[in-house]
């Protein structure tokens, strides 16, 4: 039989089943609308022979969602009651055993994921959205592509191109692993409960090859955070203190590698950052 998805009277009586009040610490706004949700999953382009990592599943709706396309799942949730019941409601939809893994567990905490997952799929809350993406592209190389549903800041930021008024260390961060884009809105109206904010998806490929070393990528992420902790500064007074010490040895750094000391660090490419971490 084919997967059926959990409708909005459903999820209302699991949540209540299981005692659970959708709470803003964890970005608990479960979507009570499938064609949301189907939405997400073809956007990540997933397809029968993927096999996904899900993070923060909650209830479930998206994780019937993915395994609707015949993919397996590895779904990594945190509130010990939700990682618990999800095998029973995809049991309950006419999910095999074997396609669907559990990890009850703090993503930021997860070092190891069953089957090397090549995509990842989330709906994630504000407050641990950039850390747990950074994490999963650091710690699990074969993951190539995914989508995940943010708050529309967070997207916006993660695909910002340099110059742009949001790009942020985030954006040159992500930028590291590969290209990001937008990849859709999505309604507030499909939330339970209606949040107060608006939400985007946003969606990474992976570059072909790794841009460095992992000794480079932390060195150009300690250039990264200088040079935006500062924001608005020149690059040779916001970079003296990872470059030499003084604005001066900063300067003749950045011009080593053809970089414009006077620049702020908000108009560099990551390409920029990694030949300034080169040296």
């Amino acid at each position: 039989m084919p997967v059926s998805l959990l409708g909005a009277t459903e999820i209302r009586r699991l949540a209540a089943d299981l005692d659970v009040t959708p709470t803003k610490k964890l970005g608990q706004n479960f979507v009570v609308d499938a064609n949301t949700v189907r939405k997400i999953v073809q956007a990540a382009r997933v397809t029968a022979s993927d096999r996904v990592v899900e993070i923060g599943p909650g209830l479930g709706s998206l994780t019937l969602a993915i395994l609707e396309t015949g993919a397996s799942v590895v779904a990594v949730e945190i509130d010990h009651r939700l990682a618990a019941r999800l095998p029973a409601t995809a049991a309950a939809h006419d999910v095999p055993a074997d396609r669907l893994t559990v990890i009850d567990a703090d993503a930021l905490r997860v070092d190891e994921l069953p089957g090397e997952p090549s995509v990842l799929v989330a709906n994630l809350p504000y407050n641990v959205s950039v850390p747990v993406l950074l994490h999963f592209l650091e710690t699990f190389p074969y993951l190539q592509r995914g989508v995940v549903m943010v708050q529309a800041e967070v997207g916006e930021r993660l695909a910002a191109p340099p110059g742009s008024k949001i790009y942020g260390a985030p954006s040159v961060k992500a930028a590291w692993y590969g290209s990001w884009r937008l990849a859709g809105t999505v309604s507030r109206q499909v939330f339970w409960p209606v949040p107060n904010v608006d939400s985007v998806l946003v969606g990474f490929d992976r570059d072909a090859e790794p841009r460095g070393t992992e000794e480079h990528r932390r060195r150009t992420f300690q250039i990264v955070d200088a040079a935006f902790q500062q924001r608005r500064k020149m690059l040779r007074q916001a970079l003296s203190g990872v470059l030499g010490g003084t604005s001066a040895e900063a300067s003749a750094t950045l011009e080593k590698v053809g970089v414009d000391p006077t620049l702020r660090g908000e108009q560099l490419t990551v390409e920029d950052y990694a030949r300034i971490a080169a040296l």
